[in-house]
């Protein structure tokens, strides 16, 4: 009885059947810069990320499949590391989400929210901290010809990722389903939503003002006056023509613009705007 208790659930309390699945996200997860692309980053890899715990959730419910499918496609970027922790806590919620007990635009906002302060959390973590320890320590050896300093850095900055890519998997699955169940039980699950919602907007309007430029350089002369258009813009609001392609863009899309059409027509624009002189 003991020996059939023990083959059904982990030690950790997850079922054989739930860690099966998140062993196939594991290994789904190291793809995270395949199909890597400027218009959704790693969205195709969090959707392959996905797809062993979709086809589990909603293995009787094609068009729950067809929306958690949909659902993971959009835009999605932080750190390989951080991915699995999102990816968990993902499969937690779509759980809930097949019940009813979530709607799917919760999931949505979560991720958004999850995913700019997790991506600095772990790039200051691995990329500026332990990728600089190991490199320093591998330069140091393979300049006297020790091969042992490459395997010392793919140890270091490699292996160790791979490891807390498990832990942080499983551990996003457990808190999600433990988060998710108190926060339901209390009512405060319209709370949450919003919340998230909100910070998942803040984060993409952060993601706006840092990475989304209009280098206006266009001076129109007006006797012995001289005025700086896009000084004009920004004294009415900083930042307001990154703001204005952006709802230019998402009006396109809603509209059924695909986005490698608005990549190239925006490429023109700029090509013809740098010819006169514009930017």
């Amino acid at each position: 009885m003991a020996e059939t208790a023990a083959t059904a659930t982990t030690q950790k309390g997850i079922s054989a059947e739930d860690n099966a699945v998140l062993r196939k996200m594991f290994i789904m997860s190291h793809s995270v810069f395949m199909n890597f692309n400027m218009t959704k980053m790693e969205a195709n890899c969090f959707t392959n990320t996905m797809a062993p715990a979709i086809e589990q959730v909603y293995v009787d419910d094609p068009e729950g499949k067809r929306e958690a499918y949909l659902r993971h496609q959009a835009f999605f970027n932080t750190h390989a590391v951080a991915l699995d922790f999102i990816a968990g806590l993902s499969y937690a919620l779509e759980k809930d989400c097949a019940e009813g007990k979530v709607p799917g635009q919760t999931i949505e906002a979560i991720k958004a929210s999850l995913m700019g302060p997790t991506a600095g959390m772990f790039d200051s973590l691995f990329f500026n901290c332990l990728r600089v320890i190991g490199a320093g320590i591998a330069i140091g050896l393979c300049s006297q010809g020790n091969i042992a300093g490459t395997f010392i850095f793919i140890l270091l900055y490699g292996v160790t990722q791979s490891i807390l890519k498990w832990f942080l998997l499983k551990a996003g699955y457990t808190l999600g389903t433990s988060f998710i169940d108190s926060i339901y039980n209390s009512g405060l699950m319209q709370v949450a939503t919003k919340a998230a919602s909100i910070l998942g907007v803040m984060m993409v309007g952060c993601m706006t003002a840092t990475t989304v430029g209009f280098p206006l350089n266009w001076t129109v002369t007006i006797g012995d006056t001289s005025l700086v258009v896009l000084d004009l813009f920004e004294s009415i609001y900083p930042g307001i023509l990154s703001v204005a392609i952006v709802l230019i863009m998402l009006a396109f899309i809603k509209k059924g613009v695909r986005p490698i059409v608005l990549i190239f027509g925006l490429l023109i624009f700029c090509l013809l705007g740098a010819a006169a002189g514009i930017f």
